[in-house]
């Protein structure tokens, strides 16, 4: 019988598995509508804005998706490792609440204006709004890792757990 702490590893690792399926297509895919529709204003050939939509359909599936991932990894932290975010919440928080604050919101901004915009905004302003969706994703992604990069190497962290000093790393 598997016990809690089990159960909350099994049930993160099931959500970051999903989620890490669609974020490196997300962060790809990004790049890509931009880099399209930058030959379409360019260019001038109708192909490339048909080729932009198309792929901008599965681009907006998959963002769903990774957001709806993404925010329920984000509430595992604070429901399945609360002793930890309150240990760590001060530092491991920063970057998450940047990255929700600054980049997530340009992003999510965006992606509706990138869907909704075609027939409203020029075609350089509209490639202007893929170039921000993918700045946007990215930013993200990099705030995403500054704070992955830190639990997997917590320094200059000192907490007292239990009479025990922790430090530079040693918390694992």
């Amino acid at each position: 019988m598997l016990d809690i702490v089990e159960l909350s590893r099994l049930q993160f690792a099931l959500t970051a598995m999903y989620h890490f399926l669609f974020v490196p297509l997300t962060l790809g895919m990004a790049f890509l509508l931009a880099i399209m529709e930058t030959v379409y204003v360019l260019s001038g050939k109708q192909i490339y804005k048909d080729m932009t939509k198309f792929w901008g359909k599965l681009f907006g599936i998959n963002f769903a998706l990774g957001v709806a991932t993404g925010l329920t990894m984000e509430f595992q932290f604070g429901t399945n490792w609360s002793y930890y975010s309150h240990y760590v919440g001060d530092i491991f928080g920063a970057p998450l609440a940047i990255e929700g604050l600054m980049a997530f919101f340009l992003e999510s901004t965006f992606v509706g204006l990138f869907f909704f915009g075609w027939d409203r905004l020029g075609k350089v302003q509209h490639m202007a709004v893929t170039w921000l969706v993918a700045l946007g994703s990215n930013l993200s992604a990099l705030w995403i890792l500054v704070a992955n990069g830190w639990m997997q190497n917590p320094y200059r962290i000192g907490l007292q757990l239990r009479n025990h000093a922790y430090g530079d790393g040693q918390l694992l």
